[in-house]
Formats: structure tokens, C-alpha cells, sequence
């Protein structure tokens, strides 16, 4: 079979390049997409930023405004357990495994959509025996049986002049740089999902054991009551109330162990292990360590760094490429095509050559408005995702503005439990002394005992609402500016021109 250019007279080959350079001249009609402008705000509270936070319990917190958030922000806890933890979930999580393959589809449709810009070619072979009937042409000759084998080819290129094939592979690109935020996003929340139920888990186990302590003192305090009402010198009132005290306390503890196994199943299943598999590291509270520099990003920053904030922008640029696919569907569509090739009685005999050009225009003139409609529409959806894009905007600030308030109350709230965790410790201190001494009654000090191991108790509790308080930070702010973990890159997809 010879080539397709042996089949084209100079006339249609001239055709074809002038075509050809008409597409190149051509422009991609529709709005050319620009990036929204970050918000024009200098930070994220009504009140002026601060530096720091209060020193409670001697640790303040710092604020560096400008710099960026860590790749890698959990170790800043400085705590090699919750490494392993958040290393295990990102390397077996399906979430991740999920966004990853969405994120391979996403490409590859778009390798997909850049086939348009190149020549349509298909090869053909076809063998066929006939019987003829002259009659249907009018004809008296008696009909005959022959065979007729074909080997040729057609070739057909869609001229973009109008840029509605463009318009429709740059929505694509978006649909695929969307997807890249949308797996970064997935990363994000499953980091700090881990590291928040980790905080949890570490404190479910503290405040258990600590319940238990406080379970211990007051069931030695009812020892103590019981002996004073046999001796007549307390009533029988502080025994049923003491006996309340144990009972509420010993509800609190069941509520507890079930928060620390509901805990201890979904770290679990965030390490991509079946929670009776699951070999979980041990982690103590105290053993996390408060990060004392924060960094904060920049708001003008965080619309350029938040992953669902990026993905929204890349829904905004395919609803702008799409007008631009509505509008070209207005205009003439052209196309040239061709067919080439030889024929014969058999594959072995294909004497006679046979060629066709046809270069084709299509003109919509009359759809019922159809076509105008379907741009509208177009516009109304870019206008309806002009708006999401700044409700995700105002999300974000509003996640951002929530955990600064918050780390600052934690820092009031902690040094407050700080305070009066030292006065209970001190108080008891003074009372086991006197206690000593033979100056103050046994159940003088299991009383004071018991209120410090509450102030206790609720110390573990804000200090790991503090540390959650961080979590939440890192994860308003997007985590690192680098892409972490497994997440691919979508630029080896190219780019739509």
C-alpha cells in the first residue's frame, strides 16, 4: 500500500498546509482564565496579631508570621512514636492509595484529550464477493458475481480555529490539577487525624489512670467515714454521699476506657490496619512535647498553599473552560478528511488506485436557541463557582482566625489548672505534715488528696486541648507548602496551550 501523499494532488496538498496554518492563527475564543487575587487583609483577627501566647506553666508559644509550616509538621512534637504512627498510616492508609489512583485517572485523561490536536488515521482491509443486479439501474444484462479487495486508509483533522478543542483540553489540565489538591487534601486530613487521635488516645489513658488514683483515695476515704459513723462521731450522710462520689466516678472511668478503645480502634484504622492486627506504640502525654515556635503563614499565602482552596481555584478555571468550549460551539466548525488506497479482484491483485479529499464546514443556523442557552449556562455555573471559591476562602480564615483564639484561651486556661494544681499539691503537702504531726485527721488529707487528683485530671485535659488546638493550626494553615508523603505530581501531563 503506498502512502497517503501519493494520493493527494498538489491542489489538495496546498489545501491541507493552508488549512494548517489557519489553525495555527486561529484563537481560542472565551475568557482566558486568571487566577483570583489574593485577599487583600493583613491578618485573620478584628484584633491586632500577637507574638506570643501567655507563658502557661512557664511555656509560651510564639508566632513567626511569614514563615512557612514544615513539610513534616508533626515532629515538631518531638515524639518518635507519633512519627512512626503517622508513617505507617501514610504508607498503608487506602484513603491516600484511593486519591493517588483518582489523581493517575485524572493525567491520564488528559494524554487522552491532547490526541484531538493530532491527525486522525485509521488503515482499512476489506474483502467482499458480490452479486450484482443490473435490474435496479434499469438495465436488461444478466447480473454476475465477482470479488472486490480493498487496502487504503482515511485520515481526518478536526481544525480547531476557534479554540473550542483547546478550551476543552485545558479543562481537563484543570480537572487534573484539581485532583493533585484534592489528593494533597486527603494527605492533610489524614496526618492530622492521626495526630489528633493520638493526642486523644495518649490522654484517654492518662485521665483513666488518673481516675483510678481518684477511685483508690475515695474508697480509703469511705473506709475511713464508715469507721467514724461506727465510732458515732460522723454521720451516716458522708458515707452515702462519699459512696455517690465513687459511683459517678467510676461511670466517668467506664466512659473513659471506651473513649481510649474507640480511640485506640480508629488509629487503627488510619494506619490502614484491621484494629485486631494493629501493633499501636504506646504514647504518654507528657512524653509530647509543646512546640514553642509556630509558624503562620501569611493570608496573602494561604490561598496559594491551602489544598481545598486550590482545588476550588481549579473548579473555577474549568467553568472559565467551559465558556470557552460553549462559545466555539457557535461558531463554523471545520474539518478536513481524506481517503486513500487501492483495489481489486483479490489482496494479491489491487490494480486500481482510488483518493478523495473532503474538507468540510459545519454552520449552526438554527437550534432553537440551544446554543446560546448552553453558554449561559456556562457562565452561570463560572459565576456560581466564583462564589464557592470565596466561601472556601472565608472557610479557611475563619479555621485559621478560630485556632489562634483558641491556642491563646488554651494558654489562659492552662496556666489557671497550672495555679491551681500547685495550690492543691502545696495544700496537701501542709496537711500530710500536720498530718504527721498528729495535728489533722486522716480524712483531712484523703479530702485534699481527692481535689488535687481532680485539678489533676482536668490539667491533662486542657493541656491536650492545647496540643489538639496545634493540630487544628497546622491543618487551617494546609500543612507543609511541599507536597508530602506519596501524592504524585501532575506536571508530567503537560500543559494546555
Amino acid at each position: 500500500m503506498m502512502g497517503a501523499s501519493a494520493y493527494l494532488s498538489i491542489g489538495a496538498r496546498r489545501l491541507l498546509c493552508m488549512t494548517l496554518a489557519t489553525l495555527q492563527a486561529g484563537c481560542a475564543v472565551g475568557p482566558d482564565f486568571v487566577r483570583p487575587a489574593a485577599p487583600d487583609v493583613a491578618g485573620y483577627t478584628s484584633e491586632a496579631p500577637v507574638d506570643a501566647t501567655l507563658a502557661a506553666d512557664g511555656k509560651a508559644q510564639r508566632f513567626h508570621a511569614g514563615q512557612a509550616v514544615p513539610e513534616q509538621w508533626w515532629r515538631l512534637f518531638s515524639s518518635p512514636q507519633l512519627d512512626s504512627i503517622v508513617g505507617q498510616a501514610v504508607a498503608n492508609s487506602p484513603t491516600i492509595e484511593a486519591a493517588e489512583a483518582t489523581l493517575r485517572q485524572s493525567q491520564d485523561n488528559l494524554r487522552a484529550g491532547y490526541g484531538v490536536f493530532f491527525p486522525q488515521v485509521e488503515a482499512d482491509l476489506a474483502r467482499t464477493r458480490e452479486r450484482s443486479a443490473p435490474a435496479l439501474q434499469g438495465s436488461t444484462q444478466p447480473g454476475s458475481i465477482f470479488n472486490v479487495a480493498t487496502a487504503g486508509g482515511s485520515i481526518g483533522y478536526v481544525l480547531d480555529i476557534f479554540g473550542g478543542q483547546r478550551r476543552s483540553v485545558e479543562g481537563l489540565q484543570a480537572q487534573s490539577d484539581e485532583q493533585r489538591q484534592v489528593a494533597r487534601a486527603a494527605y492533610l486530613a489524614l496526618t492530622a487525624n492521626v495526630v489528633d487521635t493520638a493526642i486523644a488516645r495518649a490522654t484517654y489513658a492518662t485521665e483513666v489512670r488518673e481516675t483510678e488514683k481518684l477511685i483508690a483515695l475515695e474508697t480509703e476515704q469511705l473506709t475511713a467515714t464508715e469507721a467514724q459513723v461506727k465510732a458515732g462521731t460522723a454521720a451516716y450522710s458522708s458515707v452515702l454521699g462519699i459512696r455517690g462520689l465513687i459511683a459517678g466516678n467510676r461511670a466517668t472511668l467506664a466512659a473513659l476506657r471506651q473513649k481510649l478503645d474507640q480511640s485506640t480502634h480508629l488509629l487503627a484504622v488510619l494506619a490502614g490496619t484491621p484494629p485486631a492486627n494493629a501493633k499501636l506504640p504506646d504514647i504518654e502525654l507528657d512524653a509530647i512535647i509543646l512546640p514553642a515556635d509556630l509558624p503562620l503563614t501569611l493570608p496573602s499565602e494561604l490561598v496559594r498553599q491551602r489544598p481545598d482552596i486550590l482545588a476550588a481555584e481549579e473548579r473555577l478555571h474549568q467553568a472559565s473552560a467551559n465558556i470557552g468550549v460553549a462559545t466555539a460551539a457557535m461558531f463554523p466548525s471545520l474539518t478536513l478528511s481524506g481517503t486513500f488506497g487501492n483495489a481489486g479482484p483479490s489482496f494479491g491483485n489491487l490494480g486500481e488506485r482510488f483518493w478523495s479529499v473532503a474538507p468540510s464546514v459545519t454552520v449552526p443556523i438554527f437550534r432553537g436557541g440551544s446554543l446560546w442557552y448552553e453558554r449561559k449556562a456556562a457562565i452561570d455555573a463560572y459565576q456560581a463557582a466564583q462564589a464557592n471559591y470565596r466561601a472556601t476562602v472565608l472557610t479557611a480564615f475563619g479555621q485559621v482566625a478560630d485556632s489562634l483564639k483558641a491556642l491563646e484561651h488554651d494558654a489562659e486556661s492552662l496556666q489557671a489548672l497550672a495555679e491551681a494544681l500547685r495550690d492543691a499539691q502545696q495544700s496537701l503537702q501542709l496537711l500530710n505534715a500536720s498530718y504527721l504531726g498528729g495535728m489533722t485527721p486522716y480524712l483531712d488529707v484523703l479530702t485534699v488528696d481527692v481535689q488535687f487528683q481532680q485539678v489533676q485530671i482536668a490539667y491533662f485535659s486542657a493541656l491536650a486541648q492545647r496540643q489538639q488546638d496545634i493540630v487544628a493550626l497546622f491543618a487551617a494553615l494546609g500543612g507543609g507548602w511541599n507536597e508530602a508523603g506519596r501524592v504524585s505530581s501532575a506536571s508530567s501531563a503537560g500543559s494546555a496551550k
